[in-house]
């Protein structure tokens, strides 16, 4: 065992003793290497390839997909996209045993020693860098079943915090029982964790109501009655608890005199009473002399508060997430563990608001995304999505590719319209793409680049890519053939100057012009400032603000 700690130097072995010092006594703890895994979050550069033969629609692209390790698309992330990220979902590997976790390139199986410490490990570096992304009053929710929801439970709370605890939600993934374990296994755990929790339920948005929930709004008068505004049902007029301003006498229509209950106040103060009696609100019952109720009218109602308990009737169940992969690519094989488009649409209308975005970085078959575009074309919402799938690549299948087979292939499709199994044309979510820019996405590929070929090994395209992501929501390719490369900005105007002439000085002074406000990029930085005099415009240098806002070489 002492034979791992020979490479380390002085100062590395007393930040590993300081840490050990730190280390809780109780909670979650597991095998794991902190030097290394700083190491691995800021020893390399990691920038992104773009393909525009993957890629969906027209520039500028809004939406985003993500080939490559998620630890590595998560660490560009954080240099783009830290604390803009309104909402995260993610279903990582469940950690059976039965092929669907790989670590360092292999498949862990049920007889693997370090099985949870392993997956633990790997899931703590990612949800470390999501945290990061998080908008302050961000939300992340988790997929999980009951092979790690002890262990994430605790995870969640080291990374996000326990105060920031939402909900522990269930889903009801099946609708037919399941007979071959002692007991019937029938559903899985949403965590939900909020940066900001109050911010978050006073944000939150109310799920639709559903056809069945609505059928205990009638009107007594016409039973067959369809008008919402004249369906009705009455709700309770009691509080818990004592308020003084809430303890008065109600007379009923046929006389009765009503108080509030032993231990219940009033919900509401006499006047506000009278103002709702005046307006036919207030109901006494049938012989006019009943403990009066709030009459709630069906097209009143905005929804329903979420509750932890999500059925397979409003969320759909696995079987459904399966016909909808069959739908797609006319087999179900084409991803084994997908989850329905419902389920992830009541995510994206508790935590999201149209113009939010979105993150999946285990995204599987793209359900997120498919999730999204439902959503935008339902509501006239313009949220964006940003998904992170790897190839899932192993030595014994070398050339499987689940982004560019899977995810992104049914994002398109889902963007512009297939053919069913049946043959029948379903149509695209994404309408008019020369219009509905929103309907599109960028694809792209990480890259790892050692830290001492940044020089040499970063692209002018690369460069171009990370910019236009710091600094604004839209992504347009690279033009090798523009001596200058602009995008637009809040506050002005971005420029990035792959090499600089005489000849620049001129579009620069008439972009800076135009925009009022400009920040300017290059190689040269230094010579640029010295050539152009103007106040509104600012120098940074390339590629060091890039090393920088990605913290290479650091210690964190």
């Amino acid at each position: 065992m002492a034979d791992r700690y020979d490479d380390y130097t002085r100062e590395e072995l007393i930040r590993l003793l300081r840490e050990r010092d730190r280390k809780p006594k109780f909670g979650l703890v597991w095998e794991r290497d902190e030097i290394e895994h700083e190491k691995a979050i800021n020893d390399d550069f990691v920038a992104l390839d773009f393909d525009a033969g993957l890629s969906c629609g027209e520039a500028p692209f809004r939406n985003l997909i993500i080939e490559g390790d998620n630890f590595d698309a998560l660490r560009f992330l954080r240099m783009t996209h830290a604390g803009k990220v309104k909402c995260i979902y993610i279903d990582p590997p469940y950690n059976t045993g039965n092929r669907d976790f790989i670590y360092n390139d292999r498949f862990i199986d049920k007889e693997d020693a370090y099985k949870h410490s392993k997956w633990l490990e790997f899931m703590y570096r990612r949800l470390e860098l999501a945290k990061e992304l998080l908008a302050e009053d961000g939300v992340i929710f988790v997929s999980i079943d009951d092979n790690e929801v002890f262990n994430l439970g605790l995870l969640m709370n080291r990374v996000f915090g326990e105060i920031n605890f939402i909900a522990n939600c269930i889903w009801q993934k099946r609708y037919s029982r399941e007979n071959r374990e002692a007991i019937g296994d029938a559903h899985e755990y949403l965590f939900v964790y909020s940066l900001d929790p109050a911010a978050f339920k006073m944000q939150r948005g109310r799920i639709p109501i559903s056809l069945d929930q609505s059928k205990v709004y009638r009107n007594p008068d016409n039973p067959n009655e369809a008008d919402p505004t004249k369906r009705w049902q009455s709700i309770s007029m009691t509080a818990q608890g004592y308020r003084p301003n809430q303890m008065y006498r109600i007379t009923a229509d046929n006389g009765k005199i009503h108080y509030p209950p032993e231990g219940r106040c009033w919900s509401m103060v006499e006047s506000e009473f009278l103002k709702l009696k005046s307006k036919g609100k207030i109901t006494f019952g049938k012989d006019g002399n009943g403990v009066p109720r709030i009459i709630r009218y069906l097209s009143e109602v905005d929804g329903l508060v979420p509750w932890t308990w999500w059925p397979h009737e409003e969320v759909g169940h696995t079987d459904e997430a399966r016909k909808e992969i069959q739908s797609i690519f006319g087999t179900q094989t084409a991803f084994e563990t997908p989850k329905p488009v419902r389920l992830i649409e009541r995510i994206l209308r508790i935590a999201t608001k149209p113009g939010d975005l979105i993150l999946d970085f285990f995204a599987g078959s793209g359900t997120t995304a498919h999730a999204v575009l439902k959503l935008n074309r339902e509501d006239g919402g313009n949220r964006r999505f940003i998904l992170v799938s790897n190839t899932e690549a192993t030595t014994d299948a070398p050339d499987k590719n689940l982004c560019r087979d899977v995810c992104a292939e049914r994002v398109r499709r889902v963007i512009t319209g297939y053919r069913n199994k049946k043959g029948e044309w379903v149509e695209g979510l994404g309408g008019d793409l020369l219009k509905t820019r929103g309907a599109s996405f960028a694809y792209l590929r990480a890259r790892r680049i050692p830290a001492e070929m940044i020089l040499s090994g970063i692209e002018h395209a690369q460069i171009w890519t990370a910019l236009q992501l710091i600094h604004t929501e839209t992504l347009t390719p690279f033009d090798a053939a523009a001596p200058v490369q602009q995008a637009e900005t809040e506050n002005g105007i971005m420029l990035y100057v792959p090499k600089v002439s005489e000849a620049v000085i001129g579009i620069l002074e008439q972009a800076i012009h135009d925009a009022g406000t400009a920040v300017i990029y290059s190689w040269q930085s230094g010579w640029l400032h010295q050539h152009i005099e103007d106040e509104r415009a600012s120098f940074q240098a390339i590629p060091q603000f890039l090393v920088n806002r990605f913290g290479l070489g650091t210690r964190t």
